[in-house]
């Protein structure tokens, strides 16, 4: 049947197909569940009757975005559906994801924000968005970042594979073109496994006047669909001006940044 989207914005004035906007929270249902379903539970979490929704799931079988399970007779997502999401997350690229979520961002906190990846050196900045207010810091577009003494760094050691970080904390030693501390003194294994379980606890990294004095930072990690970090979201300014408390507004906007790029890359936390 034809119809407008209920849901649609007011100036979309295009037809659509009502039928497939009606049955879409079957769908919707069955990504967020995660899970199989039963066709009363997943028509109660679609928000209508089974009778309604059954024909639908017929439907939806038929073209592979359904299948039932013959034993339990519960629904999941059918191969087209997930031959359609593995080409989606194929194409994805995390920073071009990123980007006008870090520029939106930027504008609203005045701080300097910033997307590292992880290249050949260790974390890399690989974009910037300058302050709204002078600030001096020795911080440009492939900078790469200490995995021990910034809070860039602490990101990706916190959630890097073990070995994946022991490699580019090794590698990091003696080369002149990361950024690290003035005093450069290497916390002890127990300091850092301690530092990093609390980073992997309260979800970011803050680094205070640290590599550089009087400028404090925090950053946090930015997730695919494997649940593997593939960004760093920083943001920093000088200590007379940032707020670089755990709960503070930068901290809060900064993570519901990151949980945003995240979501729309695939990623999904893990349940309690």
């Amino acid at each position: 049947m034809l119809g407008n989207n209920a849901t649609s914005k007011p100036n979309d004035s295009r037809r659509s197909i009502q039928s497939v906007e009606t049955g879409f929270p079957l769908l919707a249902a069955l990504v967020d569940a995660g899970v199989p379903l039963t066709l009363r539970d997943l028509a109660q979490r679609a928000g209508m009757t089974s009778a309604k929704a059954h024909p639908y799931l017929v439907s939806f079988s038929r073209v592979g975005l359904v299948q039932q399970d013959s034993a339990t007779s519960q629904y999941e997502l059918g191969p087209f559906a997930l031959q359609m999401g593995l080409v989606s997350l194929q194409r994805l690229d995390p920073v071009r994801v990123a980007l006008p979520h870090v520029q939106a961002l930027a504008s609203k906190i005045g701080h300097t924000l910033a997307i590292a990846v992880l290249g050949s050196h260790g974390p890399t900045m690989i974009h910037i968005s300058e302050a709204s207010y002078p600030v001096h810091v020795n911080m440009r577009t492939g900078t790469v970042m200490s995995m021990l003494h910034t809070a860039t760094g602490h990101v990706f050691a916190a959630w890097l594979p073990p070995k994946v970080a022991e490699h580019y904390i090794e590698r990091e030693i003696g080369d002149k073109a990361v950024v690290t501390s003035i005093s450069a003194l290497r916390p002890s294994p127990e300091a850092l496994s301690a530092l990093l379980q609390d980073i992997r606890k309260t979800g970011l990294a803050r680094a205070l006047g640290n590599p550089l004095p009087g400028i404090d930072a925090l950053s946090v990690p930015v997730f695919n669909h494997s649940g593997n970090i593939v960004l760093a979201l920083t943001s920093l300014g000088p200590s007379s001006l940032f707020d670089a408390s755990t709960n503070g507004p930068t901290a809060v906007a900064l993570k519901e940044c990151a949980a945003e790029v995240s979501r729309q890359l695939g990623y999904r936390p893990a349940r309690e």
